[in-house]
């Protein structure tokens, strides 16, 4: 028999009446003759709940205590579910993420997984029992609970359909798909068939909220197919797979905008050997997670470094950087947190020409100021005004026909 993975977001068990919902996507998937692994986040608000509790009785609370606390969502809610599951008739058993011994390094809030031991899973899903494990969770080796930060969830299913060779992963949330962009912004924006996962993991890791990049990381890595899908409606959703050909016909698959940024320039460094390594040894030291990097000879001595972080991350980006600044004889140090970034991303880039022209000359139309500008081999990232962003993104979708179904979009670069 097939194993299907099936992951709810926390909107999707949100209540009791949505518990039953999905309990019936359970039934619907093991009627059809699949074994069923459920992942499940902490229902509605309630992570947000208890780290207002946290902060309440200490401003500055120890990471080892929070995800001491903030792992007992995702176990109510996997319980409720086999409760649910149960009064249906249906063998169900709920599992910590420990339990099913999904071992982590010792990072608390952010840690990252090591190994899964998926036995004790397959013991159960033999007797012919629904499985449901705790997401965003896991524990180190020396048995302290830890979580896996933002996406942990999704992170947690994907994982557990590689360790156990699942046919698929199935994430339900209260989206219908991936689409263009995000349609709360550009209201024109489609949901994509399907789309790769190289270019799912540039748009995730770019602020499309859908899906974490780790859990799109552990998809490609273990080919496990990931299909996004209502937890409200039964149309199909977005499946995130390998690349096929077609695929590249498309110049740009998706764009983002990314707010909640923040820009550190370190100006006159010593331009030599060594230095850069110093400086994102100490961001690394700090866990700062570092996006898009900036390099600029301004003379044969002196070149000026930049990279930005997410707001979140400022101040001990901030820290790092005031540690290491004179070992590198850096003149002067310059932060805005005022920017944003839009990103168009695309396979198809690799075989186009004419993609940049494409979307500087909508933001010049747009009469919209170009701070920086990084590149991958799919993807051009801009750094505009914050106060812009949202504009910056409508013309850039505009440019690529973002508004349109894929087989009726231009194909040629510019």
């Amino acid at each position: 028999m097939a194993i299907v993975v099936q992951k709810y977001g926390g909107t999707s068990v949100a209540d009791a009446e949505k518990i039953r919902r999905a309990a019936l996507r359970v039934i619907n998937a093991l009627k059809n003759g699949n074994k069923v692994v459920v992942v499940a986040s902490a229902r509605g608000k309630q992570t947000d709940e208890l780290i207002a509790d946290a902060m309440e009785l200490n401003t500055n609370p120890p990471a080892r205590e929070m995800d001491q606390l903030l792992h007992t969502g995702e176990i109510q809610t996997v319980s409720l579910f086999a409760m649910a599951l149960q009064a249906m008739g249906y063998d169900a058993i709920s599992f910590t993420g420990g339990q099913v011994r999904i071992i982590t390094d010792n990072v608390h809030s952010k840690a990252r997984i090591k190994s899964i031991g998926a036995d004790r899973i397959r013991r159960e899903l033999a007797k012919g029992r629904v499985v449901l494990v705790a997401g965003f969770q896991g524990i180190d080796e020396d048995g302290n609970v830890t979580t896996l930060g933002r996406g942990g969830s999704d992170t947690s299913a994907v994982a557990l359909a590689a360790a156990l060779k699942a046919n698929q992963c199935e994430i339900y949330t209260d989206v219908d798909g991936v689409y263009t962009t995000d349609p709360r912004i550009f209201k024109d924006a489609v949901k994509m068939k399907q789309i790769s996962y190289d270019e799912m993991l540039e748009l995730a890791s770019l602020g499309a909220g859908v899906m974490h990049s780790r859990a799109i990381e552990f998809g490609k890595k273990y080919d496990v197919a990931i299909h996004v899908r209502s937890s409200s409606e039964k149309k199909e959703g977005t499946l995130i797979t390998h690349e096929v050909p077609q695929m590249e016909d498309l110049v740009v698959s998706g764009a983002t905008l990314q707010e909640n940024m923040a820009k550190i320039t370190l100006v006159g460094v010593d331009n030599k050997p060594g230095n850069a390594a110093k400086i994102f040894s100490h961001l690394a030291q700090e866990k700062v997670v570092v996006n898009d990097i900036i390099q600029t000879e301004i003379s044969t001595e002196k070149a000026n470094v930049s990279f930005t972080v997410g707001a979140g991350d400022l101040r001990a980006a901030e820290k790092a950087v005031d540690k290491i600044k004179n070992k590198v004889h850096c003149e002067s140090v310059f932060t805005r947190e005022d920017i944003a970034e839009i990103s168009v991303v695309g396979i198809g880039m690799r075989t186009h020409y004419g993609v940049a022209d494409r979307l500087f000359s909508s933001l010049a139309r747009a009469k919209i100021n170009i701070d920086s500008i990084t590149t991958s081999e799919i993807r051009i990232s801009c750094v505009v005004d914050k106060a812009q962003g949202k504009k910056a993104l409508i013309a850039v979708c505009k440019a690529f026909d973002l508004d349109k179904p894929a087989t009726k979009r231009k194909k040629s670069g510019r």
